[in-house]
């Protein structure tokens, strides 16, 4: 695990990066306002998500537990009909390890899953999200912005996350005073004809929105 502040190339301060999965529990570090997983995207995955029309990929937004991940996601990608093989079994076996882990580092029994599809500039402005800890990954198009900002404006610096790597963020409800200041953003990609597929997480105590589709078990 290669600690922010004490030296990250190419990272911005408050941002860890963690070369194991078990690295991503460094969000518990005083000071640590996010970690990324350092992984290389699989060569014929990324060839095969890069290259699906945009109708196949899957895209949901519920509430539900861990243990129901993988099922959830396989009928969502029926749903989609997205290509089955070994690519996409590749690419439910992630979302469902993905959630596993960020389950265990956040300690809870309820995920809010979301695997959207994104044409335009979704959240391009600089911002904190309203949850304790949100974990993002982006498996197609370009990867989350984030850089650091001492007075709400957006960052001098910004860097970019790579794709295929997921990134844990704090939010506005982490208990920690002050705020690091690291803020984050879609990338803005409206107009360049990029189509992105980004999956994101968030901890939930149970059900409790009318909105959203809810699978118990």
């Amino acid at each position: 695990m290669i600690y922010a502040r004490e030296a990250v190339k190419d990272a911005a301060i408050g941002a860890g990066v963690a070369e194991t999965p078990e690295g991503l529990t460094t969000i518990h570090h005083p000071g640590c306002a996010a970690v990324l997983w350092r992984r290389k995207p699989l060569n014929r995955f990324q060839s095969w998500i890069d290259g699906l029309p945009s109708e196949y990929l899957p895209q949901a937004r519920l509430i539900l537990r861990p243990k129901a991940v993988r099922q959830a996601v396989s009928e969502i990608c029926e749903a989609a009909e997205t290509p089955k093989g070994t690519k996409c079994d590749r690419l439910i076996e992630d979302v469902d390890a993905l959630s596993d882990i960020f389950a265990n580092v956040m300690v809870t029994e309820w995920l809010r899953l979301r695997l959207d599809v994104v044409t335009t500039n979704a959240c391009r402005r600089f911002h904190i999200d309203a949850v304790t800890a949100r974990l993002v990954c982006t498996y197609r198009g370009t990867g989350t912005q984030y850089g650091v900002s001492s007075n709400g404006a957006d960052p001098s610096r910004v860097f970019t996350v790579p794709t295929a790597t997921p990134i844990l963020l704090r939010g506005t409800r982490w208990p920690e005073q002050p705020k690091s200041g690291l803020l984050h953003r879609s990338p803005p990609i409206e107009g360049s004809g990029e189509t992105r597929l980004v999956l994101v997480l968030d901890p939930v105590v149970g059900p409790n929105s009318k909105f959203e589709q809810v699978l118990i078990d």
